[in-house]
């Protein structure tokens, strides 16, 4: 299964307008659900833990570290994945490097490690594991840019856009085309189950965003995504009440614990 950054992961080569918000460095912890099984998929159950931290600031450059534990039961089997994920971005959005491990019972299944940078109209990558090489892929944005580019454009009261990522998931070898459907900004309910983990962002607005990503790569025959994923973004950018759809199967993430780290300083301090 793909599970994407959210930085999203549920994502500007430039920074946000000055009137706007910094994203806030927290650490968020979700519950994982199966929400729907096809037939075809063979999943009876999945339950899990997702753990996703961020820090930094356009002055100090940004970190990512994220975790994606699920238990997946089939009729014949039930195994534990991990994919344990390492992310830094620069402030400008130029460069990138990502470090993935993915194991299945424990046991090391692969290792992605790279980075990448923009250079002319070209995404440059590098790859040290599984096997060193380099390549150049078309001009995109890394995650934290992506998601710079979907707070403003919500907070622009847009509704739809297309754009391009690069996140260094699966080989790290594509970007992805994304589209992005951002619905009206609204408040939390009080009766949102997830009001309690939000703790002071609860009266914080938040708009419902549905992302759905193409494999440019890929030979799909029709444009069907290869996978989705909707949640409700915070101004703050953090995310919350998480689905995320994989074709076969689809899970949800709920908001258990939330981590408000200090603030990142104005970059004229």
């Amino acid at each position: 299964m793909r599970a994407a950054c959210l930085a999203l992961p549920f994502v500007l080569s430039a920074a946000l307008p000055a009137q706007a918000g910094p994203l806030l460095p927290h650490r968020a912890v979700y519950d994982l659900a199966l929400e729907n099984a096809s037939d075809r998929s063979g999943i009876t159950g999945i339950v899990g833990r997702m753990v996703y931290e961020f820090n930094g600031s356009e002055c100090d450059a940004y970190t990512v570290k994220f975790r994606f534990v699920t238990q997946i039961d089939t009729p014949d089997i039930t195994r534990i994945t991990d994919q344990q994920t390492t992310t830094f971005e620069d402030g400008d959005g130029k460069t990138f490097n990502f470090v993935t491990r993915s194991f299945v019972d424990s046991v090391m299944d692969k290792e992605v490690r790279g980075s990448a940078k923009t250079e002319g109209s070209e995404t440059v990558v590098s790859l040290e594991k599984p096997e060193k090489q380099e390549f150049a892929l078309e001009k995109t944005q890394f995650p934290t840019q992506h998601l710079l580019e979907l707070l403003d454009n919500a907070r622009k009261g847009e509704t739809f856009y297309e754009t391009t990522l690069f996140d260094g998931s699966e080989d790290a070898d594509r970007i992805m085309t994304t589209t992005v459907i951002i619905g009206k900004g609204s408040t939390p309910a009080a009766n949102d189950p997830e009001r309690k983990a939000i703790k002071t962002l609860a009266d914080d607005e938040f708009w419902p965003v549905d992302i759905a990503y193409f494999d440019l790569k890929g030979d799909q025959g029709e444009e069907i995504p290869t996978y989705r994923i909707s949640f409700k973004l915070h101004e703050s950018g953090i995310t919350r009440d998480l689905v995320m759809d994989y074709g076969d199967f689809s899970m949800t993430g709920t908001l258990v614990d939330l981590a408000l780290f200090e603030p990142a300083k104005d970059c004229a301090q």
